[in-house]
């Protein structure tokens, strides 16, 4: 019987034991990671991201409880949706300014360039040139006449001189960067005052002799005449200038090339982690396939003049099954759905647990009648088993998984048309440019959404043209470099093009795409606290909820809420008015503690979201509070025969508040019987003093007593707080022989000598 009780209570204390976060046997956990990425301009303060499932894991083997992020970032929401992970995250703010910005035109390193130019005419008599020049002291033209070079006649060119022009500082079509061609800084970041414009020394034209800017917007430029005599073209002469004889106009120009330089003030917010979970592995034989789009790549692609190539990758892995030997065969499926005519068929006799294979098509050329195409495509993925397998639904010969996938194509836009080709067309030497499309992959119908290609650039020249094509989108973005777009709740569930073509200077051309699929336009529910958590400080709830820009949140169904979760009550939440719409609302918290803010919203179409936040009240903590004194002092005649007992407060408060006000007393020891017990408090000090003299006439011992008072060192709602509610804190806490002094009749001085 004893070792029946020891057996049991060794089987009591391995269960006890066994640690409580052992997974499953059949659970494994995995990761996906956040793409690391900073964004700068305030759109970016919060975004949200849709992650793609790791092969072999379907959405149903997830356990959404076990679902957490891992990174700096703050998380709002963290959810499945349409099969793959949901996260919407804040990003880590950072501020900063950078120096040293560069402005372009158009492109990266691509300089501003202005060409201004004299009129410089012969007169009929063949001697004389009349010089058309700019005089920057009256800001008008001016002229003057010169003989040409040489002599006889006609003077074939004007004398050798330098002459005045003027054109103005343009930065229209600039874009700055931050030292390379990816790194974009909006405008509005751009600190004007540190704008500063420059002109590189190794652009200088031969003509170049120097150059002023007057008020930051006006270039007066001199230049030589005779470097420039190969730099004219024919100009006509105006009505007053007698065209007779060798009469003669010409226009005589110049060139300077620049760029802006300054600071910006940028706002960046950093994206970065990972999405942690559990999933279950299959005890029993399952089948997960897995496909991809290798072509068209990007997808969808811009359609050319031939036939557009698919190719299809599908891949099979069997899970929860050892038994090798026991497969006959893979066999997979591909055609374009909803048309069997197009079926085809592979066949894989492996012996293996993972098994792939590609299918190639085309989009025909033909069937493309409208702006853009999709082409579905329908996927199935089988093994067969040689031994029939019992499982617990049933016997099963062989597992099967359908899919599908979509490839598309565009065409361009009609309503934007290229530049004409040269009358004598060269084959370009430069390089094409590169476009580049920012869009969100998923888009609430209903919410404006920035689609941007400024970081497209052109390796040697710069864009010309943007060329957009957003089919199924409301609005356009025509020629410009980024604009809005917006759905309907019709297209939910679809997916549409974007596509972008760029032109540059050599009418070169380059192309890219994207897909965004138009999801629900349902809100999204938010709450944010700032200022200082403390109890009686001002604290202000932010609304923070976003809906679709065309299905605004509908304000009189607003509700938030705030709650004592531990260590207050609800009657120690104090704000002035309701909670039943606002942007923001200072809320004051009497006691330390706990609290919860929740927020339900919904907008014009019915879709509603809540939230909620919780937050700790630290409580306001009472003054440290010390003083020093002197242990004894003497009585003096150079002071009235009184003793001066110097003091000095070195209380301050541990949690940023301010010292307001201190009240100083002191009692006597009145029959020196060491005890100061009922004696009487005297004030001698009720200002804010840390420093001051108290002055004592009777000999004996007197103990000091300091009171300190707070006044908040953040802000407050006053209509909340009583004088109550400042803390305070005396000095009997303090040790009291370091409150004592003892004053005595200094010792006469004897002299002996006589």
């Amino acid at each position: 019987m004893k070792k029946i009780w020891i057996v049991l209570i060794t089987v009591i204390l391995i269960f006890v034991y066994i640690p409580q976060n052992i997974k499953a046997a059949n659970s494994q956990n995995k990761t996906v990671s956040i793409p690391s990425e900073i964004l700068s301009g305030s759109a970016n303060a919060q975004k949200s991201y849709y992650l793609d499932l790791p092969s072999g894991v379907s959405s149903s083997a997830i356990d959404v409880s076990s679902l957490k992020y891992n990174g700096t970032n703050q998380k709002v929401a963290l959810t499945m949706e349409n099969g793959k992970i949901k996260v919407t995250l804040k990003g880590v703010e950072a501020k900063q300014q950078i120096d040293n910005v560069l402005g372009y035109h158009g492109s990266f390193e691509t300089l501003f360039v202005t060409i201004p130019g004299n009129s410089i005419w012969r007169y009929s008599d063949g001697v004389r040139w009349q010089i058309n020049e700019w005089d920057p002291y009256i800001n008008s033209q001016k002229h003057s006449d010169r003989n040409g070079q040489g002599s006889g006649t006609p003077r074939n060119d004007p004398p050798d001189m330098t002459v005045v022009t003027q054109s103005e500082v343009s930065r229209s079509g600039i874009k700055w960067y931050d030292k390379n061609v990816n790194s974009v800084i909006d405008s509005s970041q751009i600190i004007e005052s540190t704008v500063q414009l420059v002109v590189p020394n190794e652009s200088l034209p031969t003509t170049y002799v120097n150059h002023n800017v007057v008020n930051g917007n006006q270039f007066i430029i001199y230049y030589k005449t005779d470097a420039a005599l190969k730099n004219y073209g024919p100009e006509q002469l105006s009505q007053n200038f007698d065209p007779s004889g060798h009469a003669l106009g010409r226009r005589y120009k110049t060139n300077l090339s620049y760029y802006f330089s300054g600071s910006a003030n940028i706002t960046s917010y950093k994206y970065s982690g990972n999405i942690s979970f559990d999933y279950t592995l299959p005890t029993e034989p399952t089948l997960t396939g897995t496909v991809t789009l290798n072509k068209p790549n990007p997808n969808p692609t811009k359609l050319g003049d031939k036939d557009e190539p698919v190719q299809i990758s599908l891949m099979g892995q069997l899970q929860g099954y050892n038994d090798a030997s026991n497969i006959d065969e893979w066999v997979f499926y591909a055609k374009e759905k909803d048309r069997n005519n197009t079926l085809k068929t592979k066949k894989e006799s492996a012996k293996t647990f993972n098994v792939s294979t590609l299918f190639d098509f085309e989009i025909k050329k033909s069937s493309v009648t409208g702006e853009h195409f999709t082409q579905e495509y329908a996927l199935t993925v089988l093994v067969r088993f040689k031994k029939p397998i019992v499982t617990k639904n049933g016997t099963i010969t062989s597992l099967e998984q359908p899919l599908q996938i979509s490839a598309g194509v565009y065409k361009n836009n009609p309503t934007v048309t290229f530049p004409p080709p040269p009358t004598n067309p060269t084959t370009p030497e430069g390089k094409p440019p590169i476009a580049r499309i920012s869009a969100p992959r998923y888009v609430k119908a209903g919410d404006d959404t920035l689609i941007s290609g400024a970081a497209s650039y052109d390796p040697d020249g710069y864009i010309n043209i943007y060329v957009w094509e957003t089919s199924g989108a409301q609005g356009e973005i025509g020629n410009a470099s980024k604009g809005y777009v917006w759905y309907t709740p019709e297209q939910i569930g679809k997916t549409f093009p974007i596509a972008l073509t760029v032109v540059d200077n050599e009418n070169q051309t380059g192309s890219t795409s994207r897909e965004i699929t138009v999801t629900e336009p349902k809100p999204s529910a938010g709450l944010a606290i700032e200022g200082t958590l403390k109890q009686n400080r001002k604290t202000t709830l932010f609304n923070r909820s976003q809906s679709p820009t065309r299905f605004p949140l509908v304000s009189s169904k607003t509700r938030v809420t705030i709650t004592a979760v531990s260590g207050g009550t609800n009657a120690d939440i104090k704000y002035s008015g309701t909670l039943s719409d606002f942007e923001n609302k200072d809320v004051l918290f009497k006691k330390p503690g706990k609290y919860k803010a929740t927020i339900y919203v919904e907008n014009t179409l019915g879709y509603s979201d809540s939230s909620e936040i919780t937050f700790d009240i630290v409580p306001d903590e009472v003054p440290y509070n010390y003083f020093t004194l002197p242990g004894v002092v003497y009585r003096s005649p150079d002071f009235g025969n009184k003793a001066v007992v110097s003091l000095d407060d070195i209380s301050y408060s541990s949690d940023k508040d301010v010292i307001g006000r201190r009240l100083w007393e002191y009692r006597y020891d009145s029959n020196n019987d060491g005890s100061f017990e009922g004696e009487k408090w005297v004030i001698f000090s009720n200002e804010n003093a840390d420093r001051l003299n108290l002055e004592l006439s009777e000999v004996g011992k007197y103990e000091v007593r300091l009171t300190v008072f707070e006044e908040f060192g953040q802000p407050t709602i006053d209509e909340f707080v009583t004088e109550a509610d400042r803390k305070s804190t005396n000095s009997d806490g303090q040790k009291l022989s370091s409150r004592v002094v003892e004053v005595k009749n200094r010792a006469p001085e004897v002299d002996w000598s006589w």
